[in-house]
């Protein structure tokens, strides 16, 4: 059980479906839009990506394994109901992991490769992080072992979490019933947080379970007459792989250099923060367009 890996398990099958989506894709029997450099970038980005997490993978294990020594509880692997809280717990450290990797910028320069593809497809999946275990926020998940579940459980959680998630990249798949809709993260609901149209900015931060999302009013349903346009605000426009993996943390860094006195904000702010207000965050994107649907919004007739 402790060796038990659910992405190194699923490799092979990310590797046959991808193939298998570009074929029916060629054959017009599915939608999927790959662009072979595009592609190049995000397979060559989770192929780095693993070996850029050995870099702090024993700051991690040391971590967690201090943490689980002083664990509160013994929580056996071999106890059904174990997995079911572990289930749970992990995909609401997730769903805060993923937002807080959104609505603050030095997370966000870990995390935005992610989002850097313009297309859709499974490949898209596989565009991981470099730096995120720099970034630190692994530290999230160290609760769950003082609580005691072991760290093999943890780290097993994780991998089924990311292995759930690869599916939902693809435009092939319009809608899932909608009992599946309601509780479990879609591919539909997954379009809307890779959009980068207004209206679905900052939504839809969901692992496995959407519930997260209804609960916390980040929900936004997937909307027939507004389709998805894929991307960040500002595409980078570019398949340099270290540009797509490295360009937040330069363009921050750059930041600080040019206004020391607002350090604080150019890395713990939103994205788009700056300290005169000259640039746009998904807040000040979100609301313009509010202000924009309510003036073109038909007034009320005369006695209604």
């Amino acid at each position: 059980m402790n060796d038990f890996n659910p992405v190194q398990l699923a490799t092979p099958i990310f590797i046959v479906t991808i193939i298998l989506e570009i074929v029916l894709a060629r054959l017009g029997k599915a939608k999927a839009n790959y662009e072979a450099r595009d592609t190049a970038v995000s397979l060559g980005m989770g192929l780095f990506s693993g070996a850029a997490g050995l870099l702090t993978a024993g700051l991690v294990v040391a971590a967690t394994l201090w943490v689980y020594e002083h664990r509160l509880f013994e929580i056996p692997m071999t106890a059904i109901w174990a997995w079911a809280a572990i289930f749970l717990l992990e995909d609401l450290t997730y769903y805060w992991f993923h937002r807080l990797s959104h609505e603050r910028r030095f997370w966000w320069a870990a995390h935005v490769n992610h989002h850097t593809s313009q297309h859709y497809n499974l490949s898209t999946a596989l565009r991981q992080t470099w730096t995120g275990g720099v970034a630190g926020t692994w530290a999230l998940w160290l609760p769950l072992a003082f609580l005691g579940f072991p760290p093999a459980m943890i780290a097993i959680q994780k991998g089924i979490s990311l292995v759930y998630q690869y599916w939902i990249h693809t435009e092939a798949i319009r809608r899932m019933p909608k009992w599946f809709e309601a509780a479990f993260n879609t591919p539909s609901h997954h379009r809307v947080h890779h959009a980068r149209n207004p209206r679905y900015l900052d939504s839809n931060y969901a692992g496995i379970l959407i519930i997260w999302d209804r609960l916390f009013g980040t929900f936004q349903p997937e909307l027939d007459e507004e389709p998805c346009r894929y991307g960040t605000v500002k595409n980078l426009a570019t398949f340099n792989i270290l540009r797509v993996a490295f360009h937040e943390w330069i363009g921050m860094a750059a930041d600080v250099v040019r206004h020391p006195r607002h350090a604080l904000g150019y890395i713990f702010g939103r994205p788009g923060w700056s300290h005169d207000g000259s640039r746009d965050t998904s807040v000040t994107l979100k609301a313009a367009w509010r202000q924009q649907q309510a003036r073109a919004a038909p007034e009320p007739e005369a006695g209604t």
